[in-house]
């Protein structure tokens, strides 16, 4: 099943640090775009960071300097180190690749993971 699987989050006070990893299952051998969106309590969805095959990065002005991310091409994993959280940074994490190819040929524009939860207590 073509698909992303998310850990790391959990709670963390002001000023600590996390790391959130996605692995892109097996069967998926190319993924142009991986990145972390987050969902705030407003239910809005915002981009976080994102990087290319090729090791551009993104950030969100909000993020930048705190947050790194990082990925793996030969593994199909992305990471997210996360320093110095904030209580603004509290929500649920999503993975999301996207020009994803899998073994069999198949192709998808974008893929999501299920989400982990990030709560920053001040």
């Amino acid at each position: 099943q073509v698909q992303l699987v998310e850990s790391g989050g959990g709670l963390v006070q002001a000023g600590g640090s996390l790391r959130l990893s996605c692995v892109a299952s097996a069967e998926i051998i190319s993924v142009s775009l991986m990145g972390w969106y987050r969902r705030t309590p407003g239910n809005q969805r915002e981009l976080v960071a994102t990087i290319t095959s090729g090791g551009t990065t993104d950030y969100a002005d909000s993020v930048k300097g705190r947050f790194t991310i990082s990925r793996d091409n030969a593994k199909n994993t992305v990471s997210l180190q996360m320093n110095s959280l904030k209580p603004d940074d509290a929500a649920e994490y999503q993975c999301n690749a996207e020009e994803v190819r899998d073994k069999w040929g198949r192709k998808y524009s974008r893929l999501w993971g299920q989400g982990t939860l990030v709560t920053v207590s001040s």
